[in-house]
């Protein structure tokens, strides 16, 4: 805050233990906080240090973690125009009968990350709930979506989810690049596939759904529509 100069009267929210699918829930609280006044600014912020958590062992879920986890940061900035994406609206799932599938256990003084082989499976059925949650209140079909970002959990993650959802692969080029490019960075990964969907370029009256997933098992879908 110090260093960009921000006011001390500025409203801050430290908002922890989302894990993989936080920047949804952040993105939550932040469509509250513009709608309430048409001169709010809000950044929103994601950062995850997954590195801290690195450790060596014979352990799958260690060995799948440190192939594919990385460090990463994003920032959004919202506010109240005529162009750019609307956020629409959101919907928020959670399955705690799978907690034990995916989370942070404690061993040895440290924290261990815990990953079911039954997750693709599992995050693919959840994602695909959350969706349609999200979409048969508003009319809308699978059909209808022009730009999909989710959440790169994983090669087999991602074609699961591409299975349930029975999308094409062309809706899946950016969540591949950026997993191939950057790995998973936890929560802050789908804003770097949503840059990438957008530096391509984005139609006036597209439609375009976040999507992220995580711990507990929990997963959110945000629905944006392009001006």
């Amino acid at each position: 805050m110090e260093r960009l100069g921000l006011s001390h009267q500025v409203q801050a929210y430290d908002l922890v233990g989302s894990g993989c699918g936080g920047a949804i829930p952040n993105l939550q609280i932040c469509k509250g906080l513009v709608s309430g006044s048409i001169d709010s600014v809000i950044v929103s912020v994601s950062v995850e240090i997954c590195s801290a958590t690195f450790q060596m062992s014979d352990d799958l879920s260690l060995i799948v973690s440190n192939a594919i986890f990385a460090d990463g940061a994003s920032a959004t900035i919202l506010c109240q125009r005529s162009k750019g994406l609307a956020l629409v609206g959101s919907a928020s799932l959670y399955d705690p009968q799978y907690r034990n599938d995916i989370r942070y256990i404690y061993r040895n003084g440290q924290l261990h990350n815990q990953i079911s082989v039954l997750i693709p499976e599992i995050a693919s059925k959840t994602v695909a709930r959350v969706v349609m949650d999200l979409l048969k209140p508003r009319g809308l079909r699978i059909e209808d979506i022009q730009h999909w970002v989710f959440h790169p959990g994983g090669e087999k993650v991602i074609n699961a989810i591409r299975n349930e959802l029975g999308i094409s692969e062309t809706h899946l080029k950016a969540t591949r690049d950026i997993l191939a490019r950057y790995g998973n960075m936890s929560s802050p990964t789908v804003w770097f596939v949503l840059q990438e969907i957008l530096e391509k370029g984005i139609a006036p009256g597209d439609w375009c759904i976040m999507v992220a997933f995580g711990a507990g098992l929990c997963a959110h879908a945000f629905l944006l529509k392009a001006s």
